[in-house]
């Protein structure tokens, strides 16, 4: 009897283990989520604002696509008229302060003259006639002019500044001599191509400096400036071209003077500084100091110089939040705070010193979500602030170029945008575009669900977005999968303004998951005491704030705490396997993309300034190699062979740690890819989606699904 119930029993069991096993998705699971990529979701989303392309008078077109083709409207302030015109075809123009030519030239504001580096050195070209002059001589391998090739950025583009009269540059000479050498190989039939280039890691005693110039270019003289070398930092980034133009500079518009401001290595100090453009003498005019890191805003650089007036627009997080300063340029001292509050000021997008009155981005001041930004204005005095724009939501704005009008585009995760016109004081013009998703929502799809809930502090309020599958069973719970960028110069959301496709999101939860997305403490836009929270402690990782966040949404939604996935690229790779190291019982499945697992083979500025110097700061605790040990769940590891962002050591390090540890892990390569995977993307995506399908879902994936995106097509 006993051996019959024996029996029985192992055969049911059998059974069950089969059933499960035989748990398969077909090929057309995967097209249903393939049809919520950006490029199967566009075709029905209607009335969308393009660019605007600005005419005299500050008329615009701008085109508009709808089920019957793409439309094209003329605005007229003046007549506040929208008109259907077949003159105009989008070609994606509009407004350009910043212009770069072939060859990586960089164009006067007269647009008669250009600037290109040859051999090291610069020139001047005279477009007119094609005619070139030398304006340096001295410029030398690893010593060259206006050179970006420092770290993870070598390209050949000048980086420069023109004086507002076209009659100088401020640049720089770029001394990387004595930096280390990163090195990759290209994969390939035959001997093996080696690339190398300058690349500094934190800790190294020579990182790359920059010795500042100004270039008379119409009587060809090059003018030292009367400093030291400053270290190849920027108050804004780990470059000095964040802008794509020499970052923390401003000109006095006759060219006698130029502001700058010089960064420390570790970017715990900011001296501003004026030139004298004629002699190359500085005058040092204040500096500030922090314990953590300064930034001069968030996503654009926020100081000015004010000649005229000899005044200067600084910004400071010293109250803990980020806002604007007014200094005496003469004395250094502060005049007076400009803004104030427990909000950010992000972008400063006007100066009107005639009126003085600032323009600008904000965040926190919306009761809906402190992330969503706002278009203010306010007096230099601190007086008279106004939202321009009150409607809830995310608002883009784009100012026309004489500065009287501006356009507005506001929308949330999960509502569409609206874009309007309006005066400078706020007022109505007229409406241009309301987006319009109707098409797109008959196709099954849905918007995700904005969520917030308390941090791993239990008193923070953070917040997210959550995918969830557009058709769900009742009673059943889901495996979750955390999608995690952690910064801490950016966050797993990105931008708050709507998106019908974030990424392959939803196509996750199509195939039967919920995605969780979080914004944790220490990412940006919010306060300087939030931002900093994992300073000296990448680690961190926002990783706890996930794991609460994902609690607290078990509570609301049918998630699975027990069978949790995560994955992300480059900072998200680093915070994936960490996570899949550090908290291995709550964590089941990582995929790991590009990481910088140890951040003493990543550049040297991005761990100086969120860590510290190695000196100060303990690298080897926060290294993902010295964790590997602690694996038990599956972990898939990814990486360019040719990435010259994150070199693939970070990987091949916690490669070799999981072989001496004995663990099992995944590994997919990619030979000849850099950062991003190009080509390859699409495979890494339907990786990304069987990984997760066999072993977060417990089921069997199509074999070898074949994505579809239109250039494969």
């Amino acid at each position: 009897m006993n051996r019959y119930l024996l029996a029985v029993a192992a055969c049911t069991c059998a059974v069950t283990v089969n059933a499960q096993q035989s748990a398969s998705l077909r090929s057309k699971d995967y097209e249903h989520a393939e049809s919520f990529l950006s490029y199967n979701t566009a075709k029905y989303i209607d009335h969308t604002f393009s660019q605007p392309n600005w005419l005299e008078g500050d008329k615009f077109w701008y085109t508009t696509r709808t089920a019957d083709g793409e439309q094209s409207f003329l605005v007229d302030p003046l007549k506040k008229t929208k008109t259907l015109t077949t003159e105009y075809k989008s070609n994606g123009g509009g407004a350009q302060n910043f212009r770069r030519g072939a060859r990586g030239e960089v164009v006067s504001p007269d647009g008669k003259k250009s600037i290109l580096i040859k051999d090291y050195n610069l020139y001047v070209k005279d477009i007119a006639s094609g005619k070139l002059t030398q304006l340096t001589t001295d410029g030398i391998k690893d010593y060259g002019y206006a050179t970006d090739n420092a770290g993870w950025k070598h390209s050949d583009g000048a980086i420069l500044r023109w004086s507002p009269d076209s009659k100088k540059i401020a640049t720089f000479q770029q001394d990387q001599r004595n930096s280390k050498d990163m090195y990759l190989v290209s994969t390939n039939v035959g001997a093996p191509k080696l690339s190398a280039w300058k690349y500094p890691l934190p800790g190294d005693k020579e990182i790359a400096t920059i010795r500042r110039v100004v270039i008379d270019v119409e009587n060809p003289k090059v003018i030292s400036l009367n400093i030291p070398p400053d270290p190849h930092r920027a108050t804004l980034s780990d470059d000095i071209s964040s802008s794509g133009t020499f970052d923390d500079i401003d000109w006095k518009a006759d060219g006698s003077e130029v502001a700058f401001v010089s960064t420390s290595r570790d970017h715990k100090n900011e001296k501003f500084r004026i030139a004298n453009a004629e002699t190359g003498a500085v005058r040092e005019v204040f500096e500030e100091t922090v314990k953590t890191q300064y930034e001069s805003g968030q996503g654009a650089i926020n100081w000015r110089y004010l000649p005229a007036t000899k005044e200067i627009l600084w910004y400071s997080e010293r109250d803990n939040w980020g806002h604007l300063y007014l200094y005496d340029a003469t004395t250094g001292k502060v005049k007076n705070q400009i803004t104030k509050g427990n909000w950010v000021v992000t972008r400063l997008l006007k100066v009107d010193e005639n009126t003085r009155t600032l323009y600008f981005i904000a965040n926190g001041q919306d009761k809906t979500n402190p992330y969503f930004g706002h278009f203010y204005k306010i007096g230099f005095d601190g007086k008279k602030l106004v939202d321009l724009t009150p409607e809830a939501g995310n608002h883009t704005v784009t100012i026309s170029p004489s500065g009287k009008y501006f356009i507005d585009t506001y929308s949330q995760p999960n509502v569409p945008a609206v874009s309007v016109f309006r005066s400078m004081d706020g007022k109505l013009i007229s409406e241009l575009e309301k987006t319009d998703v109707s098409r797109l929502t008959a196709t099954g799809w849905k918007a995700p669900t904005p969520v917030s809930v308390k941090a791993a502090d239990g008193k923070t309020d953070i917040y997210g977005l959550v995918f969830t599958p557009t058709k769900m069973d009742a009673g059943k719970k889901y495996p979750v999968i955390d999608y995690i960028y952690p910064g801490p110069q950016g966050g797993s959301v990105g931008s708050w303004s709507f998106a019908a496709s974030r990424g392959d999101n939803q196509c996750l939860a199509e195939l039967g998951f919920i995605v969780v997305v979080m914004e944790g403490t220490s990412n940006p836009n919010r306060s300087k005491s939030f931002h900093d929270m994992s300073y000296g402690n990448m680690a961190e990782n926002t990783l706890p704030d996930q794991i609460t966040a994902i609690k607290q949404l078990a509570e609301k939604y049918p998630i699975d705490t027990a069978k949790v996935g995560i994955w992300g690229h480059s900072g998200g790779g680093f915070a994936t396997a960490a996570a899949m190291f550090r908290y291995p019982d709550f964590f089941k499945v990582g995929i790991s993309e590009s990481g910088n697992h140890e951040n003493r083979n990543y550049e040297d500025d991005w761990g100086e300034r969120y860590n510290g110097l190695v000196e100060n700061a303990d690298y080897d605790a926060q290294a993902n190699q010295n964790y590997a040990k602690n694996l038990k769940g599956k972990l898939m590891l990814v990486h360019g062979m040719m990435d010259d962002n994150v070199p693939p050591y970070n990987t091949l390090l916690v490669v070799e740690a999981l072989e001496k540890a004995n663990k099992s892990f995944d590994l997919v390569i990619f030979p000849n890819s850099a950062h991003g995977y190009g080509a390859y993307s699409p495979y890494m995506m339907r990786r990304r989606w069987d990984y997760f399908v066999q072993n977060l879902l417990g089921a069997q994936p199509p074999y070898d699904y074949q994505m579809k995106p239109p250039t494969m097509r």
